[in-house]
């Protein structure tokens, strides 16, 4: 064991260089939300603590299982039973024991959701594919409130990243979720993260993407993408430089495939190539 004590300075000092030592100070002080704590949300977490960012609310309601080891940083053998929330909170204090840590352990919902975003900076999105009603809200939230919101997509060995900025296009004009079922909700959100779909391209066994029992496969190599991606334009939105893409466009980026693309979905969810590619969607799915 060391007996080094923490200095803030020292312990993001390779950070400079990247960052003046006045951004780094200022990042000691930017509040994080991010919803969820397994797959990208504990890599996202882990990114930001080491970026020097002071101030986070965490919320996740799960435990770690082994079923998590394959993705899911925080899941060992001596996590499994706990909550990913409080392991998550344990090793950002490891990182930075002066990070000022608010945990919502009973995940997202209607009555607590104005407490998750009060007083942040940023929102990192990190809730399950499925959890679809809780990231609606979160989102609408944070277009009512003005806070920056993102949400870097782990699809197959890559990610797709949009990025919904106060005054301009909101996550429900671009994905035309209110009114509409569950599983078209499923299939609006999946349609409209990765609308050059280069994932499909190499998923070897299609039927373990199941959106009724809510299950679909997943790697660690799109969750460290994801992180990566996140992580550039957390350091953007919170230091106020560098260009942003904004929706209706995104970025798609996936190793596998070489390839990386500029998504644009005009007019987002009123799009005719939007509608006739979800009509087609539905139909794969059986969903009338």
């Amino acid at each position: 064991m060391t007996t080094e004590s923490f200095d803030y300075d020292k312990a993001f000092s390779r950070n400079i260089g990247w960052f003046t030592e006045q951004e780094q100070a200022s990042l000691k002080n930017k509040r994080v939300a991010i919803a969820g704590c397994g797959g990208v949300g504990g890599i996202h977490s882990l990114t930001m603590a080491r970026l020097g960012i002071g101030k986070f609310n965490l919320a996740d309601f799960d435990d770690f299982g082994v079923e998590n080891f394959n993705r899911q940083v925080g899941a060992m053998m001596s996590t499994v039973g706990r909550p990913k929330m409080t392991v998550m909170n344990e090793t950002l204090e490891n990182i930075n024991p002066e990070a000022d840590l608010r945990s919502f352990p009973e995940g997202i919902n209607e009555d607590n959701v104005d407490d998750f975003l009060q007083d942040v900076d940023l929102y990192i999105d990190s809730l399950d594919f499925f959890a679809i009603k809780a990231r609606i809200k979160v989102f609408e939230k944070c277009a009512e409130k003005g806070i920056p919101a993102i949400t870097a997509a782990p699809l197959g060995m890559g990610t797709a990243f949009l990025c919904f900025m106060p005054g301009k296009m909101t996550f429900e004009d671009y994905f035309g979720m209110h009114g509409k079922s569950e599983t078209e909700q499923y299939l609006r959100f999946y349609l409209g993260l990765a609308p050059s779909g280069l994932q499909s391209k190499y998923l070897v066994d299609p039927t373990k993407l199941d959106l009724v029992k809510k299950v679909g496969p997943s790697t660690i190599i799109g969750c460290t993408m994801s992180a990566g991606v996140a992580g550039a334009y957390a350091i953007k939105i919170l230091l106020g430089r560098g260009d942003l893409v904004c929706a209706p466009q995104g970025m798609h980026w996936d190793p596998y495939m070489n390839e990386m693309q500029k998504t644009e979905i005009p007019g987002g969810h009123t799009n005719p190539d939007f509608k006739e590619n979800l009509v087609a969607a539905k139909q794969a799915f059986g969903i009338s």
